[in-house]
């Protein structure tokens, strides 16, 4: 809500509402990209438990982390799109899941040189 000012400068007695909202498609690509932040941690941390031997069950949860990681994306820049929203989950969506990206794509590029 904001305060709507003559042309004066002063404030008027109204207030200007908006038909801003957040993004349902914004808010599940903050959740995945969250979701696919812990996968990937958790991957890494009991792959790392094991002496650096990674079970086929990890690289198996990986891969779905990355494609639920590229649905986020596209979520965020869907939702990014939209007109007359708030932009904050969003932009956090599009973030978390370019991180997770970067970071699965890291953990491959270590693993070539072995």
């Amino acid at each position: 809500m904001f305060h709507r000012k003559n042309q004066k400068g002063r404030k008027k007695g109204g207030y200007i509402f908006t038909v801003r909202k957040h993004p349902e498609k914004g808010i599940m690509s903050m959740i995945l990209g969250i979701l696919s932040l812990l996968s990937v941690g958790a991957a890494v941390y009991l792959a790392y438990r094991n002496g650096g031997d990674a079970q086929p069950q990890y690289a198996a949860a990986v891969f779905l982390v990355t494609l639920f990681s590229l649905a986020g994306l596209v979520l965020g820049v869907l939702s990014r799109v939209e007109k007359d929203n708030y932009y904050l989950f969003p932009h956090l969506g599009i973030g978390l899941n370019m991180l997770c990206l970067a970071a699965i794509s890291y953990i491959l590029y270590a693993g070539i040189g072995n």
